[in-house]
């Protein structure tokens, strides 16, 4: 394979890997919503089936699909610059902006993580309007990217 064809085949598959964690990121604080619903303006747990079912969604989606595509987006990316070479990453002053977005967005997700920790050992005490708004920061991280 020429070495342009293996740059490629990287960028693809980099923002293959970039897609697959932006959903989960997009949809980890929605279910996070809905399960702030199961339960009532007292606290008090009243759908206790959603509630267990919310719990196996929200971990799944973030150890099986969010975490492992955020690994291999930034896997790739670092591959990509390498490619490029130093000289190149030391002059882009775009691509320093970026990483800067991209740090940011992995501190969101492992915050989002957190937050679903927090619900698997049932001491939320977010509100359902709290996910809601920060449901919007990483559309403004991709805007950004």
């Amino acid at each position: 394979m020429e070495p342009y064809q293996f740059y490629l085949l990287i960028k693809a598959l980099h923002l293959i890997f970039m897609v697959a964690w932006f959903a989960g990121l997009f949809y980890l604080p929605r279910l996070l919503v809905y399960h702030c619903e199961t339960f009532g303006p007292d606290g008090k747990n009243i759908d206790q089936l959603g509630h267990k079912r919310f719990k196996i969604m929200e971990q799944r989606l973030l150890k099986q699909i969010t975490t492992p595509a955020a690994i291999l987006t930034l896997t790739s990316g670092i591959v990509l610059i390498l490619i490029q070479g130093l000289n190149w990453f030391l002059t882009s002053n775009w691509m320093h902006l970026k990483i800067i977005v991209v740090l940011s967005l992995l501190t969101y997700h492992i915050y989002i993580g957190y937050q679903v920790r927090l619900f698997r050992l049932e001491k939320n005490k977010k509100t359902k309007k709290f996910f809601k708004i920060i449901n919007e920061l990483p559309v403004l991280a991709l805007a950004a990217i």
